[in-house]
């Protein structure tokens, strides 16, 4: 069938009315407005429709009224998902979403019901959907839309929000602490970019745990993706790179309190020198770190303190070398050879076989804690002295060759009861006790 004019040989369009609005409220089968009619359900060129329910179709005219070519632009306009099918609903050409636009068009037409393609539209114009799409983490760039993560300060506490996926926040403040919403307010597959480029340790707290933990540390320069898994939060990318080698710093102090800024204390070795003519304190960063601090001023009675404003300081001895670890606010010795004030070292009790205080090519032999009020020697795991309150007692013989003795003494039952006291060997007073 030939839908050819006579006169110009062009193809004739049935559908002569260019745009309807079309209200869905059922099925609906349309017909070509032919010679004008326009009375029934008639395709236009342009349909914008509506439909009130789910699961209704709108079936289109009989194909092999038609020529092939003769097409319809179909936009769903409505918030309910239509289907498209040939006359009498016989096979469906398209099913069309709230928002989007499809094309249909006649590839054959031997029978009403014919052959029919169709082309996706999207949404309006391709400009205008890329505009219209961008979101978070997204930005329109000419008719496409591209990745984004727009940087962001932060400066004081707060807490993340819906607003921040895919942004990227960074710390320039000094300690701090900035928390993570609930994740059933973000669901799986929130994520924000966080870098800490302030003075201080920034923690992350989280309610539902991040890393498996409460909180999460970021030290200065430190940075990672922190994710939102729908139950829990974790990192990607934590920390930085790691360098297999220490840095120094060697500063000159006088007097006063001096501030050292990140780069300064990111040095692990540090060594002081000058002349002082006062007291001098150094303030740390409150971050967790070790350091190697030496002290090689001139002290002139003065002293060399270093903290980080709060918590617990250590003053340095001039000429000293010490080893300190820093939890953020205090600063504690790392090692056995103790700074400032704190002079004390403290030993488990231990046993005779295992004294607390030994040599490591003979571990039996030392010293160790029997009992309270008791300070125990062995030697290759036999007890041989007991020093109490009430004086020593020696297990085994005793000899001397000078001093108090000037030969062997050994007893096996009996004690010094009594004084006893010599020059070169020889006693000058009495001795009571047992046999010997």
């Amino acid at each position: 069938m030939s839908y050819n004019s006579p006169f110009t040989g062009n193809v004739i369009q049935p559908t002569d009315v260019s745009y309807r609005a079309i209200t869905l409220s059922a099925n609906t089968q349309l017909e070509w407005p032919i010679n004008g009619n326009a009375t029934d359900d008639y395709a236009a060129r342009i349909m914008q429709v509506t439909a009130t329910a789910g699961s209704l179709s709108l079936y289109m005219p009989p194909a092999n009224q038609s020529s092939v070519g003769n097409d319809a632009l179909i936009r769903n306009v409505g918030a309910n998902t239509f289907t498209v099918k040939d006359y009498a609903g016989a096979n469906t050409i398209i099913s069309i979403a709230a928002g989007e636009s499809k094309y249909v068009y006649i590839t054959a037409n031997p029978t009403v019901t014919g052959t029919w393609g169709n082309i996706s539209f999207g949404t309006g114009t391709s400009s205008a959907d890329a505009a219209t799409l961008a979101g978070y983490g997204l930005v329109a760039s000419g008719l496409t839309l591209n990745q984004s993560h727009p940087a962001q300060t932060l400066v004081t506490a707060g807490t993340f929000a819906t607003t921040d996926r895919a942004q990227t926040s960074v710390w320039t403040g000094g300690a701090g602490t900035y928390n993570l919403p609930a994740v059933s307010t973000l669901g799986n597959n929130w994520f924000t970019l966080f870098k800490n480029s302030g003075t201080g340790s920034m923690v992350i707290s989280a309610s539902d745990l991040i890393d498996g933990a409460s909180t999460k540390t970021f030290a200065p320069t430190e940075s990672a993706f922190i994710v939102c898994t729908g139950t829990t939060y974790i990192t990607v990318g934590y920390g930085v790179s790691s360098q297999f080698f220490f840095t120094s710093l060697v500063k000159a102090v006088v007097s006063g309190s001096y501030t050292l800024s990140a780069s300064e204390a990111s040095n692990t070795i540090q060594t002081y020198t000058g002349t002082l003519s006062g007291n001098v304190t150094v303030i740390y960063p409150p971050v967790v770190n070790l350091y190697v601090i030496k002290n090689s001023v001139t002290a002139g009675g003065f002293t060399l303190t270093v903290g980080t404003g709060s918590g617990t300081s250590v003053v340095i001895p001039a000429g000293q070398q010490v080893t300190l670890a820093c939890d953020g606010t205090n600063f504690f010795n790392a090692n056995t050879s103790q700074a400032g004030s704190i002079t004390t070292v403290s030993l488990a009790d231990g046993t005779v076989g295992s004294p607390s205080l030994s040599f490591a090519s003979e571990t039996n032999t030392g010293v160790y804690r029997a009992t309270a009020g008791q300070f125990n020697t062995a030697i290759l795991g036999v007890a041989r002295s007991t020093l109490s309150a009430t004086g020593l007692t020696i297990a085994g013989s005793v000899a001397g060759t000078t001093g108090v003795f000037s030969g062997a003494v050994s007893g096996t039952t009996g004690t010094f009861s009594g004084a006893v006291s010599g020059t070169t060997g020889t006693f000058t007073t009495g001795i009571t006790g047992g046999t010997f």
